[in-house]
């Protein structure tokens, strides 16, 4: 039998297979090089299941504020549940834009550029139960999902910006001819909705925790989760500076800490933002803002995001710093070994006792969703025990078969409430946080100043951070002096915690200058539209940055007059 053998090559054949063969293997590297990383990331952001791509399984795109650890537990538990029940994988598509609030912001210029574009229909106003502060009702849009290209399914963050989802936006399109203004919400209940046995057995008929609900009346959102909002600090560096463990919001505001507090901007973070909201709602007004201005002057810097300030207080940049409860516990795990006691470490979370505010963590199912059904499975297995124990038990691969019924996440310990009041009636002893949250939610009635939290923080803290600390630097060395005048030192305080003022002119009375307080409040908010009004609200938020860095600069000259610069 003849052999095949390779004809001969000439010398300038060999060459060029050389080349084409170097050339090859050099992509082949790259393409390596390059594609492990996103495999990896793919498997550790999705389900989890290549095979699952393979198959043809249907993908749902999550826009989401959690980290990385929620989402791949979620997501691997998510594909195994619909596997289970379904009988087919499904894989998540994540989508991590930013903060809870930068990411309604942009699910709102989504849906207004779908309705730009003509991807929608118009349907009669809804009647709803809870309007959430609509002032009237207009025809809605619902975006086409075919024509559009929004995410299915908004997970995490507080109920505040899943409520202004609900609310949406209004916007002007041509009905017959006519300008006619519309309401887009962000969000859509599931189709078919959820039965109120179903949704009582899962939150219970009270829907409520504390002051708050855990859903929404009209099925727009769904807790799926709880967050708690406390103080998390640096152990070790508090002893450096001779400053005991805090035990309240108002120790942030300690002159020793000055530079050393680690805090957000409530203009992105919505979380912390609902964490400013419950200091004003304890403390009441001038308290309340005293406290916040006291610790915006220690701050050392305002984070776009809620979890940057544990990060860095666990790494000794900063002493202490404001946290969701499971950024401030999940930092404090880290550092210590497994089944050692949190008090061993040297990062400690604390919810200040009596201060407690709990939030639901919700899930929305977006308007013009492409998979609305797999969204309202995917709102369906959140409410699962199997998804409820991810939050709090402990990981599967620590403790292996521990009960035998398989719940927990795999690998992370993500130190979250759940959401069921039978998850603590039923598993508190296998949580890792021994905390009935149902139990320790502060009652406080909501005082309804959320609004201006971040136009007035914004102006006498974070845009005029250095003018402010600049003051609070020299009225903390004036207090501390000898002989300081009294009349002086009076003078700097009235001028740090002053309030600025607010023109009013609603067209029928007459103009008026108002200070802004307690009294005032609700009068100033409706006149500037609660600081939105494209033109009344960006006046104001001017004028209050001015009237601070006056304010800041007064204070200067008292102390320098008196000898303390």
């Amino acid at each position: 039998m003849r052999r095949w053998r390779p004809a001969a090559r000439s010398p300038a054949a060999t060459y060029l297979l050389r080349v084409k063969s170097a050339r090859i293997i050099i992509v082949l590297a790259l393409l390596v090089i390059v594609g492990v990383p996103v495999v990896s990331k793919w498997s550790r952001t999705s389900s989890g299941a290549a095979d699952a791509v393979a198959d043809g399984a249907p993908k749902l795109v999550v826009v989401t504020p959690h980290i990385e650890q929620i989402r791949l537990e979620f997501g691997m538990a998510f594909d195994a549940w619909h596997r289970r029940i379904h009988g087919t994988s499904a894989v998540i598509d994540w989508r991590t834009p930013g903060g809870t609030s930068e990411i309604r912001k942009l699910l709102e210029s989504q849906a207004e550029a779908a309705v730009a574009a003509g991807a929608y229909t118009i349907t009669p106003p809804k009647a709803l139960k809870n309007r959430a502060g609509e002032k009237e009702e207009l025809p809605e849009a619902v975006i086409d999902a075919e024509r559009a290209d929004l995410p299915d399914v908004f997970f995490g963050g507080g109920s505040f910006e899943h409520t202004a989802s609900k609310v949406g936006i209004v916007t002007t399109v041509t009905i017959d001819g006519r300008p006619t203004r519309v309401r887009v919400r962000i969000s859509a209940p599931p189709t078919p909705p959820f039965t109120p046995a179903y949704l009582d057995g899962i939150y219970g008929p009270e829907n409520r925790v504390g002051v708050e609900r855990l859903y929404d009346d009209d099925q727009h959102w769904f807790g799926t989760a709880l967050s708690g909002f406390g103080i998390v600090y640096n152990r070790d560096l508090l002893g450096e500076l001779g400053v005991p463990e805090p035990t309240s919001f108002g120790e942030l505001g300690d002159p020793r800490l000055f530079r050393r507090v680690a805090l957000a901007d409530p203009r992105l973070s919505g979380s912390v933002a609902t964490l400013y909201d419950a200091i004003l709602n304890k403390e009441g007004w001038d308290r309340g803002w005293r406290i916040l201005r006291e610790m915006s002057a220690n701050a050392r810097y305002f984070s776009s995001s809620s979890t940057q300030p544990p990060l860095d207080v666990s790494q000794g940049e900063c002493a202490a710093g404001v946290a969701i409860d499971f950024y401030g516990r999940g930092q404090s795990q880290s550092l210590i070994k497994p089944g050692d006691d949190p008090s061993s470490s040297r990062v400690g979370y604390i919810d200040p006792p009596g201060a407690t505010y709990i939030d639901a963590d919700p899930a929305s199912i977006i308007n013009g969703a492409r998979h609305a059904e797999l969204a309202r499975r995917f709102v369906e297995f959140c409410l699962t025990d199997e998804a409820q124990a991810l939050w709090q038990f402990a990981p599967l691969d620590q403790k292996p078969g521990a009960a035998g019924d398989g719940l927990g996440p795999q690998h992370d310990r993500l130190r979250r409430m759940p959401v069921k009041p039978s998850m603590y009636a039923n598993y508190l002893d296998r949580f890792t946080d021994q905390t009935n949250a149902f139990e320790i939610a502060s009652k406080t009635p909501l005082r309804g100043w959320r609004d201006l939290i971040g136009p007035l923080m914004g102006a006498f803290a974070i845009d005029t951070h250095r003018e402010m600390q600049d003051a609070w630097r020299v009225l903390n060395a004036a207090r501390a002096k000898p002989g300081f005048p009294p009349t002086g030192l009076a003078l700097m305080e009235e001028a740090f915690y002053s309030m600025p003022m607010q023109a009013v002119d609603d067209g029928v009375s007459t103009p008026a200058e108002l200070t802004l307080n307690e009294a005032n409040y609700k009068a100033i908010a409706a006149f500037t539209g609660r600081w939105r009004d494209a033109e009344k609200g960006a006046r104001a938020k001017i004028a209050y940055t001015r009237f601070y860095q006056q304010q800041y600069r007064l204070v200067a000259e008292i102390a320098s007059k008196h000898g303390v610069d």
